[in-house]
């Protein structure tokens, strides 16, 4: 098992760019492959985005934790916050064959982040949602 690395981000909307250098940073630390990190980088930040702009609606300043270690083959990230309840996998697929006017909207992203990796969960556990990422990564060497 490797470090675990650990950040605490403001529920603002400019966070998104300290979260992405701080991916980078660990994405270095762990000696990830590009592709690897470009898909975890775009699907927190998707899940990052919705937390910000829907978690908080009583527009207070928050904080909220990701945590980033790998297991063996497998890259995790764990998402918590204090927001609004809100599981991810609860959210209907949308209806990609359906033409553009006749979509329902909402939906694509957390779509995206669910073909972005292996594996999604959630829990709620003393008010605090928990959100779970899983990458398989590379057996070349990448671990």
């Amino acid at each position: 098992m490797t470090e675990r690395h650990t950040l605490v981000l403001k529920n603002d909307l400019s966070e998104l760019q300290r979260l992405a250098q701080w991916l980078e940073a660990c994405g270095e630390a762990e000696a990830l492959d590009p592709k690897t990190l470009f898909n975890f980088n775009l699907a927190l930040d998707e899940l990052v985005t919705n937390l910000i702009s829907y978690a908080y609606p009583d527009g207070g300043e928050h904080t909220f934790s990701i945590e980033l270690w790998r297991e063996g083959n497998r890259l995790i990230a764990s998402l918590e916050d204090d927001g609004v309840p809100f599981n991810p996998l609860e959210v209907a697929e949308p209806e990609l064959d359906a033409a553009l006017d006749e979509r329902k909207i909402g939906g694509l992203g957390v779509h995206f982040v669910r073909k972005l990796l292996d594996d999604l969960s959630y829990s709620r556990e003393d008010g605090r949602n928990q959100v779970r990422l899983m990458k398989h990564l590379s057996v070349r060497g990448n671990l």
